[in-house]
């Protein structure tokens, strides 16, 4: 990476962390603002990136990672925009451009699952790996998915948080999808999990019923994937997972459900195959973001 300052935002259903970093990717300045509606979210990113830049001086790129759907096709005239997003308010605004206008400077964009994978690759919980995924369970579900360095995007973006799953023995929950009822994501998600118990799943207490429901629907994913994307490892964050005991519980369930059938070295060892993340403070998905800076910085200099 060369020595301009870059921007990084990573852009969630609840929050948006908006960070300034220098050489090398260490962070010098970072913020965390509520997702409103989107025009007093836009203002308050803005409002940050005049006073950084104030600071620390201009910006040389920036790098989104943002929740979804996103139209991620370059030549689609509303690439890099949210498309049908359960997030009121937020369908159709087009997120990279309204960055971009406020760094005045080349802005990439991708979803926030995306750019965890990515960076978990670089620095974290996979390196050293050439296929992985990243699963988030929390305001939603998502699934990155990143093969020799590249991310899975193009005229469109994995959205397995809305894949059917075998239902949970005794589970009768509709689901709180509004598109698809008790998909993957109406079933799991932290706001599922609310809706079902009548609190958020941090609430829970230990051996609750929850928890073994989550497990099963979080393997069922983990098994899915292991038998279409074969990824070398598969690491878990999100708000659910905050719940140190469910992965286990995923690891034993995802053992009853692939019965060691067709596995290979990685997935056959649940330990090492389905784990965390490392990468905490930056999250995961603001270190992807700005890494894509980086390399968008990188490209414009030398072009």
């Amino acid at each position: 990476m060369s020595g301009a300052l870059i921007a990084g935002i990573e852009a969630g259903g609840t929050k948006i962390l908006c960070a300034v970093a220098g050489k090398g990717g260490a962070v010098l300045e970072q913020a965390r603002i509520a997702t409103q509606n989107p025009d007093d979210t836009i203002a308050e990113i803005q409002r940050f990136y005049a006073a950084a830049e104030r600071r620390h001086g201009p910006l040389a790129a920036a790098g989104i990672a943002s929740f979804g759907p996103l139209d991620l096709d370059p030549t689609s005239t509303t690439y890099g925009c949210l498309t049908g997003t359960p997030k009121a308010g937020w369908s159709g605004v087009d997120i990279r451009s309204r960055i971009a206008s406020i760094i005045q400077a080349p802005t990439v964009i991708d979803t926030d699952v995306n750019c965890a994978a990515v960076a978990e690759m670089q620095a974290g919980a996979a390196r050293g790996l050439d296929r992985i995924c990243y699963v988030t369970i929390g305001t939603g579900i998502g699934v990155g998915i990143v093969e020799s360095g590249r991310t899975n995007a193009g005229t469109g973006h994995p959205e397995a948080g809305h894949i059917r799953v075998p239902r949970a023995l005794g589970d009768d929950f509709v689901g709180v999808c509004p598109s698809h009822g008790d998909c993957l994501e109406g079933l799991a998600c932290g706001p599922a999990m609310h809706a079902r118990w009548g609190c958020a799943a941090e609430d829970l207490p230990e051996g609750h019923v929850g928890w073994a429901f989550a497990a099963h629907y979080i393997a069922a994913l983990c098994t899915t994937l292991t038998y279409t994307i074969r990824p070398r490892r598969i690491i878990l964050g999100g708000g659910v997972l905050e719940r140190t005991s469910l992965i286990e519980a995923v690891r034993n369930a995802y053992r009853d459900m692939t019965a060691g059938y067709a596995l290979d070295r990685y997935s056959t060892a649940a330990d090492t195959f389905i784990v965390p993340p490392h990468l905490v403070d930056p999250s995961p998905g603001l270190v992807g973001a700005l890494a894509m800076a980086a390399g968008l910085a990188d490209r414009s200099k030398a072009a």
